[in-house]
């Protein structure tokens, strides 16, 4: 089996990227959604970022932003890769010229490979757990096995992923890489160390 690639997101503090680098997480996620328990300004970001170790991705979720929120940001932060997690068309994805991966929420009825197609430019799609009125970090997971095989497209696997239940999650959808974030917490946007460990323990087991 390929090597799965973690994520841990909605970093905060400083202390908890570098525990995620030194436990082997490939990529940080930092948020820039005002309304999420979670959201970082310009200034946390920039010195997470400036902390972390070299070949550690650095990815910036946004929920809907405006150009010019996204454009500032963008000027001030030196990230390597977009999270869109709101609706944004493929478009909106695009315009900004950077890699992107683009989430979509998981339910019944709803056909992912079709909705995958509409942004083939991007590098990857998130699949995280439907709840009406959120757009994500619900702590939820979703039926794994609504996630059809064969997709063309690396998918990154989220939504209520812990230590105990990803490498389940990793052996049934086979994803090119998982994201986790209320599962390695304390609190909300304060992590724990151990949680992060033992996620990326399970996530080198699965993989």
């Amino acid at each position: 089996m390929s090597v799965v690639r973690s994520k841990i997101c909605g970093i905060t503090r400083i202390e908890d990227a570098l525990v995620a680098a030194d436990a082997g997480a490939d990529a940080i996620g930092l948020v820039f959604y005002g309304k999420s328990p979670r959201a970082v300004s310009l200034q946390q970001a920039q010195a997470i970022i400036a902390a972390l170790p070299p070949f550690v991705t650095t990815v910036g979720l946004f929920v809907d932003a405006s150009s010019s929120e996204l454009s500032a940001i963008l000027d001030a932060v030196p990230l390597d890769l977009l999270q869109f997690h709101g609706d944004e068309t493929p478009d909106d994805c695009e315009r900004f010229q950077r890699p992107y991966i683009k989430a979509l929420r998981v339910q019944p009825g709803v056909d992912l490979a079709a909705q995958i197609a509409l942004y083939s430019a991007a590098a990857g799609v998130l699949l995280d757990t439907f709840v009406a009125g959120v757009p994500g970090g619900t702590g939820e997971a979703f039926d794994w096995s609504l996630v059809p095989r064969g997709l063309n497209m690396p998918i990154i696997l989220a939504g209520g992923l812990t230590p105990d239940n990803v490498r389940c999650a990793i052996e049934q959808v086979q994803p090119y890489a998982v994201d986790v974030s209320g599962g390695v917490e304390a609190s909300k946007g304060i992590k724990d160390a151990e949680k992060i460990r033992a996620f990326t323990r399970a996530v080198r087991a699965g993989g």
